[in-house]
């Protein structure tokens, strides 16, 4: 079935090109390899590498911060950098799979219960749709009329602030629920797979967007600058409030990530290129964040490796 949706979203989006191209007497082939090769792409690698080595070194550092808190206290960053690392190379597949292990790694060398260490990735799965989700709300209320603008195929100011509201009044209830201020005495906030919201203060959830921030903001201004290289006009406050929306359609379980790639021509409906655009961008970002799982995958292959009695303390040399 996902096949069948990432298809289909492949198909709207070339459509869309293969009707920007015919408006201009050419074929959708021909409409591509205009718009590609004029682009800049030796400034774009310097945009796109640096970038993508900040992402690895934020988003470990997240990781970490969350694990120190729920899992391993004495846990060091070091060690999360190859695991973290690593991990990209089965996001090729899907990022929750990543995060899976994760788990396995914090299973097998820490001896955190599986289910309690499944419980902190969660939280910080959460926690990115919630960021993702606040940058999306500054951007729109900063520029509503550019949102406004774009709402040719969808009502997306709606759409938005619909999604913003219920996000809003869900946290203060999450909060409450996890410290037991609502339903005392309902035991589902008492199963492992809950452990890390029951420990999770205001302050944690806090952090962790504040953490992961330039991550976002970075991103905001690579895409408006590569968009720029690709010669497509778009202000940094559509990508403001745009981008975040994309990347939470890319976190639906599609093949290369289907979803953000007809949202992207949805949101920019007077450029219908960006469809092609944004799975080069997806395309290399996730490739070479595997190149660098790849790099540190024998320290992170020696890290799994434990005693015969699964202890979780690594064999001797």
């Amino acid at each position: 079935m996902t096949w069948l949706i990432a298809g289909a979203c492949f198909y709207l989006v070339f459509a869309n090109i293969q009707a920007a191209a015919g408006r201009e007497e050419m074929t959708a082939v021909d409409y591509l390899v205009r718009f590609f090769g004029d682009a800049n792409w030796l400034a774009w690698l310097g945009l796109m590498v640096p970038y993508s080595c900040l992402f690895f070194l934020i988003d470990a550092h997240v990781t970490w911060r969350v694990v120190r808190w729920f899992n391993a206290p004495d846990f060091r960053f070091r060690r999360m950098l190859p695991i973290r690392a690593s991990a990209y190379i089965l996001s090729l597949v899907n990022e929750q799979i990543g995060k899976g292990a994760i788990t396995l790694y914090l299973w097998r060398r820490h001896a955190v219960p599986a289910w309690q260490a499944l419980s902190s990735m969660v939280l910080l799965g959460m926690m990115e749709v919630y960021q993702l989700l606040l940058f999306s709300a500054v951007g729109t209320l900063l520029y509503f009329d550019l949102v406004e603008a774009a709402s040719t195929v969808l009502p997306l100011s709606t759409i938005l602030v619909t999604v913003f509201a219920i996000a809003a009044l869900y946290f203060p209830l999450h909060l409450m629920y996890f410290s037991g201020a609502v339903l005392p005495k309902n035991g589902v906030r008492d199963l492992q797979i809950f452990r890390a919201f029951r420990l999770a203060r205001l302050r944690h959830y806090v952090l962790v967007v504040l953490f992961k921030a330039p991550n976002l903001i970075a991103a905001v201004l690579v895409y408006t600058l590569a968009l720029d290289l690709f010669n497509v006009d778009v202000e940094f406050g559509q990508m403001l409030a745009f981008l975040p929306v994309i990347f939470l359609a890319a976190a639906l379980p599609l093949p290369f990530h289907a979803g953000a790639l007809l949202l992207w021509t949805v949101l920019f409906p007077d450029f219908p290129e960006v469809g092609a655009f944004s799975l080069v961008m997806h395309t290399f970002f996730v490739l070479f964040n595997a190149v660098i799982g790849l790099v540190f995958l024998p320290i992170a292959n020696r890290e799994l490796i434990v005693d015969p009695d699964g202890r979780g303390q690594p064999l001797e040399p």
